[in-house]
């Protein structure tokens, strides 16, 4: 059974990737840059719509550790896929040819640093982590995030880091990373929760001007406990870019309505209802659920930041928000699948669970619900066993604890 995980796990994670670091490379490293993945809690598709998000930096980890080196090559072992690149700082005007996938976004990361006039410096690294990959938990944003810190931790440029402005303008450079080295139109909600995360609390994010607030998660003995399908389709790249087109074609459409908007997010749900006819049958569908999924952020926000004496009556209404963001997600967003569906009617079924929906870009990857300590037990029992016998897998159960976003912690103060 899944426990509570030790609080010390990153700290073994660390003295591990030190260890690979000595074993590669003959010395020790003389820092560690650390970027944790991320899980929405509700507001799923909002971000590239300018809209509102909810999100968590959960304890899962990518790992740098590095050393600068005197010249200016990037030397780079990636443990967790026993496979290794290099590059030059100073040759970077295109991706090498036989550069891995991974690469690109270290590369990319270096490229655009320098692009923007930061001082980065050639390094010697090991990457390793426990984000899963391709499985909606943003492993790549985590990569590239500690990426970001481990050239800047070189070039001695780490200031950036000490302002919330400096911060974003981090999270905008490795989305950039996305859009231009992995050919992922995404929104900016993954790259910010890396980097702003705070220890029990999710970060309430406007995706147009990048506002924030911590709201403290007061979960009364509930965990956030993430569900794997261990399934992943290839079509979601290309079905999150026609979910994207058909957004952005509504918006259009509307436009003619509703002067002056320029996305879903400047539609209430009321304008919407009088003027949803004009729209094809399929944009009508996709631009519903964007709009009804910011006011469920709003409402969310909303009913957490109650009174403590009315927690667990807005724990309740979260999780019905929950419940209602799948379900979205499924009939008119369509981008759930089988495997979702079906943890999700798993969970719901079980006394104790609050909310359970689909999280990350959809068809596959894992669900995310809210579970009292008193169900962990029989929730992960039932999971285990309900889903193997109609999908024939069994799925990963990570409980994961919110932590604090990237940062980078210096061998001598381990040692």
């Amino acid at each position: 059974m899944v426990k509570p995980r030790n609080l010390n796990q990153q700290s073994n994670r660390i003295a591990a990737i030190t260890q690979k670091f000595a074993e590669t490379f003959g010395s020790p490293p003389t820092f560690i840059a650390s970027a944790p993945g991320r899980v929405n809690l509700i507001g799923e598709h909002t971000d590239y719509n300018d809209g509102y998000v909810f999100p968590v930096a959960i304890d899962k980890y990518i790992n740098i550790a590095a050393r600068q080196r005197t010249d200016r090559r990037v030397i780079l072992h990636a443990s967790d896929v026993n496979d290794a690149s290099e590059f030059d700082l100073d040759a970077l005007h295109s991706i090498p040819q036989q550069a891995p996938a991974w690469s690109h976004y270290l590369i990319g990361v270096a490229s655009l640093l320098q692009a923007s006039r930061r001082k980065i410096a050639g390094i010697d690294a090991v990457i390793t982590g426990d984000v899963p990959i391709g499985a909606g938990l943003s492993s790549s944003a985590a990569l590239s995030v500690a990426a970001t810190l481990a050239f800047l931790t070189a070039g001695s440029e780490l200031e950036v880091l000490e302002s919330e402005n400096g911060k974003k303008e981090l999270a905008a450079l490795c989305q950039r990373v996305e859009h231009e080295f992995a050919g992922v139109n995404c929104g900016i909600m993954d790259q910010t929760i890396s980097l702003l995360g705070k220890e029990n609390h999710a970060l309430f994010l406007d995706c147009r001007s990048l506002e924030y607030e911590h709201v403290p998660l007061n979960l009364a003995g509930h965990y956030i406990t993430i569900c794997n399908t261990k399934v992943k389709r290839e079509l979601a790249a290309s079905e999150y870019n026609k979910r994207r087109a058909e957004c952005e074609r509504g918006v259009d459409i509307l436009s003619q309505w509703i002067p002056g908007i320029s996305s879903l997010r400047d539609i209430d749900l009321t304008d919407f209802k009088k003027h949803e006819e004009e729209l094809p049958a399929l944009t009508q569908k996709r631009c519903r659920y964007v709009i009804e999924e910011n006011t469920r952020v709003l409402e969310a926000v909303s009913v957490l930041k109650a009174p403590t004496e009315k927690t667990d009556e807005a724990l309740i209404q979260f999780g019905n928000l929950m419940n209602a963001s799948h379900n979205g997600l499924r009939d008119d967003y369509e981008v759930s699948c089988k495997e979702l569906d079906l943890l999700t009617e798993i969970a719901r079924s079980i006394t104790g669970v609050i909310g359970s929906r689909m999280t990350g870009a959809g068809f596959g990857g894992c669900t995310v619900s809210i579970v009292h300590k008193d169900a962990l037990e029989t929730f992960q029992t039932r999971v285990r066993k309900e889903y193997h016998e109609q999908i024939g897998i069994d799925p990963e159960i990570y409980l994961c604890h919110v932590g604090d976003g990237a940062q980078v912690f210096w061998s001598s103060e381990l040692s």
